[in-house]
């Protein structure tokens, strides 16, 4: 394992990994292939049942199987990393694809943030504007709602791979986690990084602490208004919003603990990134198909008609 000479522009970043020891790795390979496995069966029968059941054709079904995407897209720009540095002793990338790797895990981290908030959006008509729910949360607006998660996205990564670019990284090349991240990466570079660090700070962690807020006092309102007024389905409007307010926290989170403070090593950090980049999209789906009890029917009639097809 060798550092770049200081004089010399850095090529390719070595990833420490999780862990050294040898027996761990294993193990943890076992667990970690099994939760990624698990996100991709459980997110992709989410959207194959929401596509395959007219009856789950609704704005908020429809802004779950996106959510579904998003979580799949999420989990697969890192978790492939984590499970091959399992198996390595050192694992090294080069700085083109460091950069890559950095810039689709913003895009998509960032894509699922903003969507949260139209989530929320679609809740907020449906417990307040009941007879109108259809009519404002329309295809052109579920359609919006998604396109803008991603321009979000698109917008966050491309300032922050943007403020990175602008910096030399001519010496250290290790990185002590398990892929390429800002907080990391930043740190290598030869020259002080204090107002760069400020920017992304401000760029991510303020404005997660801002949707996260802003979220929470969203849903509270939502909760208020279903236990005063609503009296009809009130239990199953109340698992809805119990359920993306889990998935809120889940993800803002440990994001807000990477994110929203001085870029500084901490021991929790590894934990929190495996947290977010890998348990929390398969969280999502067990959640959303556990606490739905329409989605649970759905996926049941789903599987009654394949073992028909099958067996006939």
């Amino acid at each position: 394992m060798e550092q770049q000479n200081l004089t010399s522009t850095v090529t390719e970043f070595v990833l420490l990994g999780l862990t050294q020891n040898q027996q761990l790795k294993y193990f943890l390979f076992m667990v970690f292939f099994i939760v990624y496995v698990t996100t991709w069966l459980g997110n992709f029968t989410i959207i194959i049942t929401v596509i395959a059941d007219h009856q789950l054709h609704t704005p908020m079904y429809f802004l779950l199987a996106n959510l579904a995407f998003i979580d799949v897209s999420d989990s697969s720009v890192n978790a492939p990393h984590l499970l091959s540095g399992l198996l390595s002793q050192h694992k090294t990338v080069s700085f083109e694809e460091c950069i890559l790797q950095m810039f689709f895990f913003h895009f998509i981290g960032g894509a699922m943030v903003f969507f949260l908030v139209g989530m929320a959006i679609d809740r907020y008509v449906a417990i307040y504007k009941p007879l109108r729910y259809l009519i404002i949360m329309n295809r052109g607006m579920c359609t919006g709602l998604v396109v803008l998660a991603w321009l979000g996205g698109l917008a966050h990564s491309a300032i922050q791979i943007g403020l990175l670019l602008q910096l030399p990284f001519c010496g250290p090349n290790i990185l002590d986690n398990f892929y390429c991240d800002v907080p990391q990466v930043i740190k290598l570079a030869c020259t002080d990084t204090y107002l760069v660090e400020l920017q992304m700070v401000f760029n991510g962690g303020v404005i997660l602490i801002i949707l996260f807020i802003s979220l929470l006092i969203s849903y509270t309102i939502i909760l208020i208004k279903i236990r005063t007024h609503i009296t009809e389905g009130k239990h199953k409007a109340l698992s809805t919003c119990g359920a993306q307010i889990l998935v809120v926290s889940l993800i803002f989170i440990p994001s807000i603990f990477i994110y929203a403070r001085p870029f500084r090593k901490f021991p929790m950090d590894k934990l929190a990134s495996v947290f977010f980049t890998l348990i929390t999209p398969m969280m999502n789906a067990m959640i959303y198909t556990l606490r739905n009890a329409e989605m649970k029917m759905a996926i049941k009639r789903l599987m009654s008609r394949m073992l028909l097809i099958i067996y006939y």
